[in-house]
């Protein structure tokens, strides 16, 4: 136990291990890879790269946005966390990419809370500067997805129904994005887009990362899919979103402005079997933590994988 007279958690770091904190708090190595969600969703409906200065913009807007959501949902959890982690929960690094920092640095006592609200706060703004200057339509799927973010945080104890509640935020980043890159995008390819990340984000991301805390969730009677269902069901419904996801995905390239071969749309579905559908099917064959990990790892790379066949595209048609 640390001593009564030592000094605060936060006094002991400085420089770039405290910025390090900030950006754990913000869990900054997963919104990268979430910030090619929204370049994924713009590139592919407009079939061609946008102007320099919105492709500028708009990157400096999703880092914001993404760093501002990230830091929210501590903020709006830190109660609970602050509970779990006085409880022997979750104060050191894990093997999933949300862990790879710090995890809750604020639950933990390495950040203050006023330092987390302003960080989330300052982000936030710069957040919705840029999607104003985008289209001010951004601005309200901001907003929206922010007041989603922090009604999914609320239920943490009240409904499993929480999942859906994710599934939409995690669409907001790149429908907006479409919305900045043409101000009357058509609404099947919006409503594909929506459908598919949707799926994407309770089969690949939301389940699984609860499937691995279940037995935590447990302890501190927390509503979530595994727990509500047993892990047997919840890999079922990991296994039909994924599929889901996966169809809807070959209907949006479809509905793409650009016009995609066979070969692209036989690599979307390669890489929507390999990095959704295979470790989901293992997961429901073979269910352990270890399997649920895995499919939350690789599935993290979903639109990252989808973004790198877009530019292909683009790159050798241009």
């Amino acid at each position: 136990m640390k001593p009564a007279n030592a000094p605060p958690l936060s006094q002991a770091y400085t420089g770039w291990s405290r910025l390090k904190l900030f950006l754990a708090l913000s869990r900054t190595p997963h919104g990268l890879i979430d910030m090619t969600t929204p370049a994924f969703a713009a590139l592919l409906w407009l079939g061609a790269f946008p102007p320099f200065s919105v492709t500028v913009l708009g990157l400096i807007t999703a880092f914001a946005g993404y760093t501002a959501v990230y830091a929210l949902n501590d903020v709006i959890d830190y109660r609970a966390d602050r509970e779990k982690a006085l409880k022997g929960g979750f104060c050191s690094a894990g093997a999933d990419l949300d862990a790879v920092m710090i995890r809750h640095p604020m639950a933990c006592g390495f950040l203050s809370f006023r330092e987390g609200l302003l960080w989330a706060l300052a982000w936030a703004a710069l957040a919705l500067a840029g999607a104003y200057l985008l289209n001010p339509v951004c601005v309200a799927v901001f907003l929206a997805g922010s007041l989603l973010e922090a009604i999914y945080c609320l239920l943490w104890r009240v409904t499993h129904l929480r999942t859906l509640v994710s599934g939409a935020v995690k669409t907001s980043g790149a429908v907006a994005a479409v919305f900045a890159v043409d101000p009357r995008p058509a609404p099947m390819f919006v409503a594909a887009l929506f459908v598919c990340l949707f799926f994407w984000e309770i089969g690949g991301q939301n389940v699984p990362n609860d499937w691995t805390d279940i037995e935590e969730d447990r302890r501190f009677k927390a509503k979530t899919i595994p727990v509500r269902f047993g892990t047997a069901r919840a890999n079922g419904i990991i296994l039909v979103s994924l599929g889901i996801a996966v169809g809807v995905s070959l209907i949006l390239f479809f509905l793409s402005q650009a016009r995609f071969g066979l070969p692209f749309v036989g690599l979307v579905l390669l890489i929507g079997g390999y990095l959704l559908l295979l470790p989901a099917y293992c997961l429901y064959r073979t269910p352990t933590r270890a399997g649920a990990m895995v499919l939350f790892n690789r599935a993290s790379y979903y639109p990252v994988a989808l973004l790198l066949v877009v530019l292909l595209k683009l790159i050798t048609t241009a």
